[in-house]
């Protein structure tokens, strides 16, 4: 007998088989075993995840000689049949090459027949989103009401491609993609069964290269078995992936631990000698990266799939979390950037250059008698943690000056500046187009504007004293309460008033009546009680006869907006902006600093 693939010799022939994908087989398991079944299942994901061998295995759970149930037997001639891809009744369609409309007539025509053999009659159709938008329609009645003899099984790995009206017809089954776990587990199980020798980081390659499909992953498998002559060592099988050496990229990290560009790009030389593909390179380096900071702050996450454990907790305990996420982020920048680099090796060097360039220096004593720190050559930058030099005097300038600058690593070298001519003065907006929130005013009238009082403030007493109410006393202690949300929004447009010992109200303007419901007054009497023991309080819809806190809130926010306005109007650089150039202040733009 021929050989037969590893991916078709263990295809699953039944959901007990069926690795992965536990959301559908339960699914499916259940309508079966309660006979709810449908007359229309669309199954979706990416190639190698089982939207094929899932139909299938439903078709035998239709069709079994045995009956309708979620486990058939596998034994009887339907079954086989269906296995080996000749049962009559199941009618499977690659509507890749049928797409148009006169095929998918001429497959309906026969949907009216009864099946020759089986109990349903099912279409699986490959692909379905390759169909044309006239196949679709034609399609639409037959897969609402289909004859109940009939099940119809799409499969398609682009589902944003069917129209909505196919959608709605059809329980809809997502597949996952198979993470590396899962596949390095069932080669596992195949190479035991094939008794073939393995190594468990060579699985492990074959896991990541095999991006999410099972049957991608035996196809390396079986290919990676021909490559190294009926065994499978991480070695050979990175030679067959053209994959990077581990060790060269603990190698690259190190070097760049230590700041040395020359075991850098030594190490991209040996990288170059292999032939290797600088984009994969990358991304190996990104993905170590990656493991270095879960390294660092979980180091129980990490695993010994890969065979550097030990070697990746050494590294992630001698380079610092920020360096780590500096390279991260350069090396997804330089991942980017890649395919525009002259050649992939120049890309990839310029991409741990640009780590080393950028790489925080270490805070060093400056040395007596020199312009620079010791061991930093001119030029250089200094890192983050340098402490920023202090502000020197500076001679009366005549553009504009940044008030409250932020301090900036100034570099030793000194550039000579050249003077700015001065701009030609800006032409005044003429009055009647002048927007109103623009306060325009004459050089002639500037002056220095007369100190305003702060207002006073307010007091914030102990304990509230009944019979002594005032304005700025009630909105002291409901600024110092603690109250929040609606209690509080209800204090704000409200005052108090005492009518008796322990009898107070709250007057609130019936324009804000909606705040006065019962949850916000009753926290608001727990409050008051806790200073006012016995303390009972009700709402008393009326206009208030003083201030709200709200309306004192404001006004001292109005009162500090005004002070803000003529302390700019008084500020002498304001004062030559409007001289010189014919400046406007803009009000709208003032907010006074708390």
């Amino acid at each position: 007998m021929s050989y037969q693939v590893l991916a078709r010799k263990y295809r699953p022939r039944s959901f007990r088989e069926l690795v992965g994908q536990e959301h559908v087989a339960r699914a499916l398991i259940n309508a079966l075993d309660q006979d709810r079944l449908h007359h229309a299942y669309l199954f979706t994901g990416t190639r190698g995840v089982g939207k094929t061998t899932i139909a299938r295995i439903l078709s035998k759970c239709l069709n079994c000689e045995t009956g309708v149930s979620s486990e058939p037997c596998g034994v009887c001639a339907t079954c086989r049949e269906i296995d080996e891809g000749r049962f009559v009744d199941l009618i499977e369609v690659d509507a890749a090459s049928r797409t148009k409309v006169e095929d998918t007539r001429e497959l309906l025509d026969n949907v009216q027949y009864a099946p020759t053999r089986g109990r349903y009659k099912v279409y699986l159709i490959d692909e379905v989103h390759m169909l044309s938008g006239h196949s679709f329609n034609a399609l639409l009645k037959t897969l609402e009401e289909p004859p109940p003899h009939v099940k119809f099984l799409l499969a398609t790995t682009d589902p944003q491609k069917l129209p909505v009206t196919i959608l709605s017809r059809c329980l809809q089954f997502a597949l996952k993609p198979m993470s590396p776990e899962r596949v390095v587990g069932h080669l596992q199980h195949v190479l035991e069964q094939e008794m073939v020798s393995f190594e468990e980081r060579a699985l492990w390659e074959l896991g990541r290269a095999a991006n999410g499909s099972m049957r991608d992953a035996l196809s390396l498998t079986d290919q990676a078995v021909a490559f190294g002559n009926g065994r499978l060592t991480e070695a050979e099988v990175r030679t067959m992936l053209g994959s990077i050496d581990r060790d060269l990229v603990f190698r690259v990290l190190e070097a760049l631990n230590s700041g040395d560009a020359g075991a850098v790009l030594a190490v991209v030389a040996q990288l170059a000698e292999q032939s290797v593909d600088f984009a994969g390179a990358l991304g190996e380096l990104i993905s170590t990266l990656h493991r270095l900071a879960v390294a660092q702050h979980l180091p129980d996450a990490i695993d010994n799939a890969l065979g550097d454990q030990e070697r990746l907790l050494a590294l992630a305990s001698g380079i610092s979390a920020e360096d780590v996420q500096l390279y991260y982020q350069i090396g997804l920048h330089g991942r980017r950037d890649l395919p525009l680099a002259a050649d992939p090796r120049s890309g990839f060097e310029m991409t741990l250059l640009r780590m080393l360039s950028f790489r925080p220096l270490p805070t060093r004593p400056q040395v007596q008698g020199q312009g620079r720190p010791a061991g930093v050559t001119a030029g250089a930058r200094p890192g983050p943690a340098s402490a920023p030099r202090s502000p020197q005097p500076m001679a009366q300038a005549s553009g504009p000056v940044v008030a409250n600058a932020p301090a900036r690593n100034i570099a030793p070298q000194l550039t000579p500046v050249t003077p700015v001519p001065k701009a030609a003065p800006v032409p005044a907006v003429a009055a009647e187009t002048r927007p109103s929130n623009v306060l325009a005013f004459k050089p002639q009238e500037l002056r220095q504007p007369e100190p305003v009082p702060s207002p006073a403030p307010a007091p914030k007493p102990e304990a509230l004293i009944p019979g002594q109410w005032t304005a700025e006393a009630w909105e002291a202690w409901v600024a110092a309460s603690g109250l929040v949300g609606g209690a509080l929004n209800l204090a704000r447009h409200s005052v108090l008033v005492a009518r008796g010992d322990n009898a107070f109200e709250l007057h609130l303007s019936p324009r804000h009546d909606m705040l006065g419901s019962a949850a916000p007054l009753q926290q608001l009497e727990v409050r008051l009680a806790q200073q006012l023991p016995g303390a009972h309080l009700h709402i008393k819809l009326q206009e208030p006869g003083f201030e709200t806190p709200i309306q004192i809130i404001a006004r001292r926010k109005a009162e500090r907006l005004r002070q803000a306005e003529t302390a700019l109007l008084g500020d002498s650089h304001v004062q030559a902006l409007v001289r010189e150039f014919g400046a406007q202040m803009i009000t709208d733009s003032i907010t006074p600093l708390d």
